[in-house]
């Protein structure tokens, strides 16, 4: 059975169905894993994430001077921004179903969050005798054990143990047949397309080595693989040619690679039109799609956004601090796209005494304006003699006069 990774090795003995075992490096080499994987890291990296501090009468403000803050939104480490940093949380997950990063901290304070290794042979997860979790893995040719109080893990979906779900995995037998299949396409088209056929010696007609070699020359190496250049030979002696293998459209090979495309995008919860494969009928544009952008952001990346937020306020922020401040990725980045409804929000929120003007301009990143911080609301049904007019100023009664 051929291996393509060595982490997977073990799944070779597992009853591989395609006869092809499949770990995150082979699966990478999918277009259809390697577009899911980037769309899911690359969108949930770019959203800006923060740190809020609840206020005592209610609501949240951006606590920008909290220690996290710079790390969690802009720079986790010396070599990384926060785009790169999550990108590979995000890939962690996909992949191996779990995040780690080293926590560096001076004093009780945390300065840096270093990206470690997820693979199940560098990275192990046990307890010891007290029931803590221990951290041991292999980092930069290091290898090193360490508490839960230093690290940042993340896990993906999971049966409520100490490790996430590996996706590769579980996903094996699918990511096996899909390499079978780009494999069958491959030595098709390798072969120039040709079908495969064995040649038959008319009756008594024995050949000697020699003979063969003369034969193969002639008759074989002209017509196989893709750089043949003959196209047509006359066969001498009675010779016949018996065609022995299965015509790709007899084997349904474009519909088998369709189905898989769609069996990896199942595995990671990505509409297979987001990443450029339509059904039958579908269009890639138009309000179809945008309805399953919203769906996605629901129930795609919705789990990945909480698991990460709950993952921070659990092993990064203080415990005397969690009732205080918590970390929440703003998703209003998704819908910028959409200028028109965008707008129409805005001025929905700004009209009913949701958000002041300036609070608006703020969220596209304009500078706050003379008046608008104060809160307004439509006023509809005015007299028609009212028209043009400034409201009148209610008069406040004396004292002892009849309201």
């Amino acid at each position: 059975m051929k291996v393509r990774d060595p982490e997977n090795a073990r799944q070779a003995q597992q009853g591989i169905w395609s006869g092809r075992a499949v770990g995150a490096q082979g699966a990478m080499q999918m277009a259809a894993w390697w577009a899911c994987v980037r769309l899911i890291s690359e969108t949930v990296a770019t959203l800006p994430l923060g740190v809020f501090e609840r206020m005592d009468g209610g609501g949240a403000q951006k606590a920008a001077t909290h220690p996290l803050y710079a790390l969690l939104h802009d720079s986790p480490n010396a070599d990384q921004t926060a785009v790169e940093f999550w990108e590979g949380v995000l890939l962690a997950l996909c992949t191996y179903g779990n995040a780690y990063a080293r926590i560096e901290r001076i004093g009780e304070r945390i300065v840096a969050l270093t990206l470690l290794p997820s693979a199940p042979g560098l990275m192990t997860v046990t307890r010891d005798r007290n029931n803590a979790l221990r951290y041991r893995y292999t980092f930069r040719g290091v290898s090193e054990d360490r508490g839960e109080a230093d690290i940042f893990h993340v896990r993906g979906f999971g049966d409520g143990g100490d490790l996430g779900l590996s996706p590769v995995s579980y996903a094996r037998q699918t990511l096996g047949l899909a390499e079978a299949i780009a494999a069958s396409a491959g030595a098709t088209f390798k072969n120039g397309m040709k079908a495969s056929v064995f040649f038959t010696a008319p009756p008594g007609v024995k050949m000697g080595p020699d003979q063969r070699a003369d034969f193969r020359k002639t008759f074989i190496d002209p017509y196989v693989g893709a750089e043949a250049t003959a196209s047509a030979g006359l066969l001498e002696h009675g010779f016949d040619v018996k065609t022995v293998s299965l015509p790709p459209k007899d084997a349904e090979m474009l519909l088998s690679w369709k189905f898989s495309v769609e069996e990896i995008c199942r595995w990671l919860r990505v509409p297979p039109v987001l990443i450029g494969h339509s059904a039958d009928g579908q269009t890639m544009w138009g309000s179809g799609v945008e309805q399953i952008m919203l769906g996605w952001l629901t129930l795609g990346l919705r789990p990945y956004l909480t698991r990460i937020e709950q993952a921070i306020k659990k092993r990064l922020i203080a415990p005397g601090e969690r009732t205080r401040f918590y970390a929440e990725f703003n998703v209003e980045g998704l819908l910028r796209a959409d200028s028109a409804g965008r707008a129409s929000m805005l001025g929905a929120l700004g009209q009913n005494g949701y958000l002041t003007r300036n609070e608006g301009r703020a969220m596209d990143n304009r500078p706050p304006l003379p008046g608008g911080d104060v809160l307004t609301v439509q006023s509809n049904l005015v007299p028609l003699d009212q028209l043009g007019k400034s409201p009148p100023r209610a008069v406040q009664p004396a004292p002892g006069e009849p309201v």
